[in-house]
């Protein structure tokens, strides 16, 4: 024996969307953009950066240092000892071997900080990817 299906039945039938398929793309395009993404590194603290006309933007650094008018030094948002700088910097570097050491030193800082730092920044990386962040003054 036949089944007959009502018009309602058929009307039912043809009128469902299914949105698995949708819901499985947009998962899919949800999980690429978080593990492509680039996420932004920050020091922790808000540091007066000297002008210069010569000001260059660098790609994704891995090692973010900020020197503040007191001299305290700053990474990853902690505050540091001038001692452990080089173990912080190997420890930072180690997860992106790629990038490079920006330090954001105070205006008001001492060049002796920002020299110290700098040297120690330097035995871990090479010198062209150490570099000091400055306001655009152009």
């Amino acid at each position: 024996m036949a089944r007959s299906f009502s018009s309602q039945d058929e009307a039912e039938e043809e009128g469902n969307v299914d949105l698995t398929p949708m819901l499985d793309v947009v998962f899919i395009m949800l999980i690429f953009f978080i593990v492509t993404a680039t996420f932004v590194k920050e020091t922790g603290v808000e540091v007066n950066r000297p002008q210069a006309n010569t000001a260059d933007q660098k790609n994704n650094p891995s090692v973010l240092i900020a020197i503040r008018e007191d001299n305290s030094i700053w990474v990853d948002q902690r505050r540091i000892d001038i001692r452990s700088v080089r173990a912080n910097i190997e420890r930072l570097h180690a997860e992106n071997p790629e990038g490079g050491v920006v330090i954001q030193a105070d205006e008001l800082a001492s060049v002796k900080t920002f020299t110290e730092v700098l040297d120690q920044a330097r035995e871990v990386v090479p010198p062209e990817k150490v570099s000091l962040a400055t306001e655009n003054g152009g």
